[in-house]
């Protein structure tokens, strides 16, 4: 391993075990040595031997036995952990001066069972104080044949074990400066993904009055962890979640951190969020209540929550017991609202360091331990299972409080906060209405229905002024703080640019022939005639009577011509200068070099005595070989491209149950074949199959589905399921990132059989059976939906435009209805399709917006800057104010 060690740090923390071990207090007195054994277990995210470890050397060793004994310490690695681990071994006399033991190293064997290296071990310890007793962490048990066989060794040497995971808990939980800046820088971004990004999200969720399930919003905190906006200068690769952040609202609540956020969606009411943060394997934890339109009695039991986080603050400081912190902060519920001591958690806080959660060191009435200046602890503070009186709905009913925070003991003075999060109630509080407006929303319910998403403004109670202003007001003011948004994060991304280059796409350079010995020995070559080596694409033409070659992919076109007695072949190459195909960058290498730009060949039309031939028939063969190579060469050269950045899809698990989700009579567009084909559609464990009526299979996987939509038939002449996917697929020879499967109506139905054309006289009639044909293709698709969502458990979502919302525009050549979805801007019934994610969207700019004007245009530019704007043409003026609105 080309990795240091911090040997400094080693000695002084292996200093202070020792000593704390040789005071032999608790249960470090009934331990004669100590031993610490890593195995191999993904799963395990946090056991006191990999802490130990961490906290010595900066690493984790897996497959690691280390023994402490009274005068010696042993470790069994493999080869490059002893080399990793020789540069705390071999120093001066192998002892160091702080008096610790020397260290031995042993090279674990790979396929033996290690017995001499494990009796090594047992004499060690053995030798080691009386050798009946070794101190072990009983909680840490890993899988694995070499774990068992030591365990195993332990056992039959008849060696009593003690757990000693307390203990050496109290001994790593004062911090050293060094561990106490990571903790800090810890605590630092986790309080910024918190008010930069969740704060925010649950705003513009209220805002908008989205639905939004818990599960999903705790993956977005996760993802938003990758983005060093949020990481306050941290590199990515050293940040991780301590937990999957805990959501919980609408009256299921469980105040604790090993419970998952679950599916429900978030309902506005007390919103609780706990997340923690690890920075280099340290640890920070942070949870805060959010409460929207929170009734009085509600704001009174959180002030109080508050009052009691700073009571317990005061009584956190070194040299308390644990105990008598915890009982003072029971006291004071107690003695001020004495009907919330029942309501109040359990215990309030633990330590944390490597571990998350210190299991010896909670903050409860029982424990004994002291706190000393240096420990970092979490604390955890709330009233559960609180009824809201003024509730209307059943999720109102029940709500809870949930605060907590990263503290740092001191020797005096109460602990440090290193979590700062503002968490008053103005803060915290997220009201949506004031009296006086409520008379007028009853008016304009309506309205509010129509424009769905957008109409209601939330704003935090700190930043409302009683001042009514108008709907346009309000968006000049929102759009000035997106703009001072804008320009900080541009000022911010030029400062960082270290002025990298784009990556040119290197392009494969056309060599004909490698070495000489490829060069064909014909006949027609040694003649000096022209002559096509198909296998290599290849052109072979004599030049001042050198038979030179020419890869086809130099040539640019051929011409041939006959006049008089001669028969004429022009051959022109691309050269710099040439104008190209589309998309076709510099393709020379040496754009300097000398180039030929065309070549003419003459021969004869007529024969010669003797001649089996007319001379020209090299060229008219030649221009026949030409042409075809060339097409041959260009239709490769086109799939490549098509296939180029292609990912691979997961294989389909096909579900061979005959209940699965089906559709019949669909067509699919993009077409397979020349010719639009019907087949049917269904769904099996991982994704779609599409099986057309000759045979033809297109697998789409719900893993690369980035939108599904469903478009209804209401207002249109088909009925369409529309697939947006993340990474293209190819079929029909081409590269698709869109795919839908649609039924015209009036011509075909799905599982319903066959229904006439409409031909009929009586007009009422035929409306009438229209009628009732979309109403059938409509519940069919509605039912195959709601089959697949649940088959999926709902992690695939068919989103269905808001027409109400659309807007007419032109983002190709024809003008088409476009409609938002709850996640995009669509539409799906012209081809090609038009889907924008509206999260990678960074901005929308209006242009042509002019009072003489009927039309205007839409740019939409995107977060990736790399990518081309998308344009709309031709929207009409009177769609100005509801796309404002909307967007």
């Amino acid at each position: 391993m080309a990795v240091n060690l911090d040997k400094d740090a080693y000695y002084r923390r292996i200093k202070r075990l020792y000593i704390n071990w040789k005071k032999g207090e608790d249960e470090f007195g009934k331990a004669d040595a100590i031993v610490v054994s890593v195995g191999v277990d993904e799963e395990i995210v946090y056991a006191k031997s990999t802490a130990i470890q961490t906290w010595l050397f900066g690493y984790e060793l897996t497959d690691t036995i280390m023994v402490f004994c009274d005068t010696k310490i042993l470790f069994l690695a493999s080869k490059k952990k002893v080399d990793f681990l020789k540069q705390v071994a071999i120093t001066k006399g192998n002892e160091n001066a702080n008096g610790v033991p020397p260290i031995t190293l042993l090279t674990r064997e790979k396929n033996e069972s290690n017995k001499a290296n494990f009796d090594k071990m047992i004499d060690a310890i053995k030798g080691s104080k009386e050798g009946k007793t070794v101190g072990i962490f009983s909680k840490d048990k890993f899988p694995g044949e070499y774990m068992k066989s030591w365990n195993e060794t332990i056992s039959a040497e008849g060696l009593e074990k003690v757990d000693i995971s307390a203990v050496v808990a109290y001994t790593m939980a004062v911090k050293e400066d060094g561990e106490l800046n990571l903790m800090k820088k810890a605590a630092s971004i986790t309080s910024e993904v918190y008010s930069k990004f969740f704060k925010e999200r649950v705003m513009e969720i209220v805002d908008a009055d989205e639905k939004v399930r818990h599960s999903k919003l705790a993956e977005s905190v996760e993802k938003a962890i990758e983005e060093k906006k949020y990481l306050g200068g941290a590199d990515p690769s050293t940040v991780e979640m301590c937990y999957p952040p805990i959501i919980q609202s609408g009256g299921n609540y469980s105040l604790k951190f090993s419970v998952v956020s679950d599916k429900n969606h978030m309902h506005f009411g007390a919103i609780t969020c706990a997340m923690g943060i690890r920075y280099k394997s340290y640890c920070s934890n942070l949870v805060r209540t959010l409460m929207v339109d929170p009734p009085q009695e509600m704001q009174d039991n959180y002030n109080f929550l508050l009052l009691v986080e700073e009571e317990l603050l005061k009584h956190l400081k070194h040299g308390v017991k644990i105990s008598d912190a915890y009982n003072a902060a029971q006291e004071y519920v107690k003695k001020e609202k004495s009907e919330l001591v029942a309501k109040l958690t359990k215990n309030l806080g633990f330590a944390m360091g490597i571990e998350f959660r210190e299991g010896s060191l909670v903050l409860n009435a029982k424990n004994q331990y002291k706190l000393k200046k240096g420990m970092v602890l979490s604390i955890s503070l709330g009233f559960a299972d609180l009824v809201n009186k003024e509730a209307k709905k059943d999720e109102q009913k029940k709500y809870a409080l949930f605060i907590g925070d990263t503290i740092q003991i001191n020797e005096e003075d109460a602990a440090t906060i290193l979590t700062p999060v503002k968490k008053k109630i103005k803060n915290v509080g997220i009201f949506l209405k004031n009296d006086d407006e409520e008379d007028e929303e009853e008016e304009g319910d309506d309205a509010e229905e129509l424009l769905g998403k957008g109409a209601r403004s939330a704003a935090l109670l700190a930043d409302r002024t009683r001042n009514e202003m108008t709907a346009e007001e309000k968006r000049r003011a929102h759009q000035r703080e997106l703009a001072n948004n804008l320009n900080e994060e541009a000022k911010r991304r030029l400062t960082e640019q270290k002025g990298e280059q784009e990556i040119q796409k290197a392009r494969k350079s056309n060599v004909s022939y490698k070495n000489v010995s490829q060069m064909p020995r014909e006949k027609d070559i040694r003649d000096m005639k022209i002559f096509i080596d198909k296998k290599y694409e290849t052109v072979v033409m004599p030049v001042f009577g050198i038979a030179t070659p020419f890869h086809i992919a130099t040539i640019k076109n051929i011409s041939m011509s006959v006049e008089g007695d001669y028969t004429y072949l022009r051959i022109n190459f691309y050269v710099p200068g040439s104008s190209l195909g589309r998309q076709e960058g510099n393709i020379f290498p040496n754009p300097d070099a000398t180039f030929v730009k065309e070549i003419t060949y003459r021969a004869s039309n007529l024969k010669t005595p003797g001649d089996p031939s007319v001379p020209s028939t090299n060229l008219q063969n030649a221009f026949r070989i030409i042409k075809e190579v060339q097409k041959r060469y260009k239709t490769r050269e086109a799939e490549e491209k098509e296939k180029e950045g292609i990912v691979k899809q997961d294989s389909l698990v096909i579900n061979l149950n005959r209940s699965n989700p089906k559709l019949k009579d669909l067509y699919i567009r993009p077409n397979i074949a020349q010719k639009r084909m019907q087949g049917s559609l269904e769904a099996h464990t991982n994704g779609f199959r599409f099986t057309s009526v000759r045979g033809d299979k297109v697998d789409i996987l719900y893993n690369n589905i980035k939108h599904a939509l469903f478009q209804p038939c209401d207002g249109e002449m088909i009925i369409v399921l529309h697939f947006h996917l993340r990474n293209a697929i190819m079929f029909g020879k081409r590269r698709h990132t869109d795919v839908q499967f649609y039924t015209e109506v009036g011509e075909i139905t799905t599982d319903l059989g066959k229904h006439q054309h409409m031909h009929d006289r009586d007009d009422l009639y035929a409306e009438q059976m229209e009628r009732e044909m979309r109403h059938k293709l409509k519940s069919a698709f509605k039912n195959f939906i709601e089959k697949v969502e649940t088959l999926t458990k709902e992690e695939l979502e068919f989103e269905v435009p808001f027409r109400d919302l659309g807007f007419q525009g032109a983002p190709y050549r024809s003008t088409c209805l476009l409609q938002p979805t709850s996640s995009s801007l669509v539409n799906t019934t012209e081809w090609p399709p038009f889907v924008v994610t509206l999260d990678e969207v960074e901005l929308i700019h209006f242009e042509r917006v002019q009072f003489h004007l009927k039309n205007f245009d839409v740019v939409i530019v995107y977060k990736d800057y790399n990518k081309k704007v998308t344009m709309i043409n031709a929207v009409p003026v009177n769609s100005l104010d509801p796309i404002k609105e909307w967007l």
